[in-house]
């Protein structure tokens, strides 16, 4: 039977900060480590890559604020519905539920998929059908119960720690063995140089640091009051720095900085100089731990925001229900999966599925994070009787520099992806379109705030 008495607190926070971490680290690094040192010198590697890190954490402490005050399934969504209204709420959630949320879901999908055909050919289609069987199955997974789900993610995510550990391994047993780090086969000509290089190579680090915003969307499951999302926020984005820089180590001593930077696969190259044909069999079992992984996540808080805007408009509200024995938004879960499974569909004629799902989402990601950002001060404003456990410290300096931060970003990735990015904006559009030709959907903000409790 089908409830909508929503969400309960039932998230320990160590596995909700597991959860977090699985939002957030990908195998994005063992593609961008090398782009990034094409673009910085030795002496620069590694503080853009801790810079990346408390950037980051700026924005996260922006996030734990809203979602310890306005604890929410639908996460960002809820903020941005309080702070701007229900139009701007809703564009926000078609946004994810038509581009964003599904369009990494198919592009995990396709990088799985990619790396699977390098070792056994599937053929023309095959990456797109072996993409989808992916999806599909986790969808099926997740549509038995909130437990399973979240079990599944936690024993994914600790599966990709161990693996991206056992990368700094190889580094660690190399300098033991006294083995100096590789020559580079080839020169290396760096691709920008001084300030250019720096924002080219910072392109590539949030990338690698990106999808930590979603944890919101737990914020109404964590146990340990309203502080347990804050913890398991900046709790993720510390471990997952202090595990990019141990991979980037490794990779610097293994390979060399000249190596590093001239590699198309580092992974590949340190495992097997460290460890041979075995090391290259774990970096693929790794890419598809990690897709898995991310997917996984992606719908657990992705079906969450759908689940929560349906509600708020009386013509979606089948996709509001919550489905009270299993614990999980079963409608919103499998409309979630399908609107995936069509952009896999879309991807598989494009011929280069991963590139294109890049190009589509990017943009609009930091669109609506820059909206969210701004939403912090907004809310302080308007609410300022409402509690909050956790405080931005130096604000309103630590938002509004997270703001200039996103429209550097979205600048960034309007002028340097492709077309598919206007592809992701013109689907913006026709969410703006389907508003218009909804019913009013009736909130003021005072009223959004209103379902905080819900």
């Amino acid at each position: 039977m089908n409830h909508s008495n929503g969400p309960k607190r039932h998230l320990p926070v160590l596995q909700a900060l597991l959860i977090t971490l699985g939002m957030v680290i990908t195998t994005d690094i063992l593609k961008t480590a090398p782009i990034v040192a094409l673009n910085v010198g030795p002496e620069y590697f590694y503080w853009v890559w801790v810079l990346g890190g408390l950037a980051s954490m700026s924005g996260a402490l922006c996030f734990a604020e809203m979602a310890t005050a306005f604890p929410h399934p639908g996460g960002d969504y809820h903020f941005l519905r309080t702070a701007y209204g229900e139009r701007m709420g809703f564009l926000f959630a078609w946004s994810r539920f038509s581009v964003m949320h599904t369009g990494w879901i198919a592009l995990s999908a396709f990088m799985f998929a990619d790396y699977v055909n390098a070792v056994v050919p599937l053929g023309r289609y095959g990456s797109g059908l072996f993409a989808g069987g992916v999806i599909a199955a986790l969808v099926l997974l997740n549509l038995t119960g909130k437990h399973i789900g979240f079990i599944t993610q936690t024993l994914l995510v600790g599966l990709l720690a161990q693996g991206f550990l056992s990368i700094a391994s190889a580094g660690v047993w190399l300098a033991w063995q006294g083995i100096e780090a590789a020559p580079a086969s080839v020169s290396v000509v760096p691709e920008n140089t001084g300030m250019a290089g720096f924002s080219a190579a910072m392109i590539f680090v949030f990338l690698a640091f990106g999808g930590w915003s979603d944890a919101a969307t737990l914020s109404a499951e964590v146990r340990d009051g309203r502080r347990g999302i804050f913890i398991a926020m900046l709790g993720a984005l510390t471990l997952l720095m202090a595990i990019y820089l141990a991979l980037n180590w490794a990779f610097v001593r293994g390979l060399g900085f000249d190596g590093l930077a001239a590699s198309n696969a580092p992974a590949v190259e340190l495992l097997n100089r460290a460890f041979g044909a075995p090391g290259v069999l774990l970096i693929l079992l790794m890419v598809g731990i990690a897709a898995i992984a991310s997917i996984n996540s992606t719908l657990l808080v992705g079906a969450r925001t759908t689940y929560a805007a349906a509600r708020d408009v009386p013509q979606l509200r089948r996709f509001g229900e919550w489905h009270e024995r299993d614990g999980v938004p079963r409608k919103a879960l499998l409309a979630e999966g399908a609107v995936a499974l069509l952009l896999v569909l879309f991807g598989s004629f494009t011929q280069s599925g991963f590139n294109t799902m890049v190009e589509y989402l990017t943009p609009v990601y930091w669109l609506f994070l820059s909206f969210s950002s701004l939403a912090l001060i907004i809310l302080r404003q308007r609410f300022p009787d409402v509690p909050r456990p956790v405080r931005v410290p130096w604000y309103p300096l630590v938002p509004l520099l997270f703001f200039g931060l996103c429209l550097y970003m979205l600048y960034s990735s309007v002028t340097v992806v492709g077309w598919g990015a206007f592809l992701g904006i013109g689907v913006l559009l026709v969410g703006a379109l389907l508003l218009a030709g909804l019913s009013r959907l009736a909130s003021t903000p005072r009223q959004a705030l209103a379902h905080t409790s819900d």
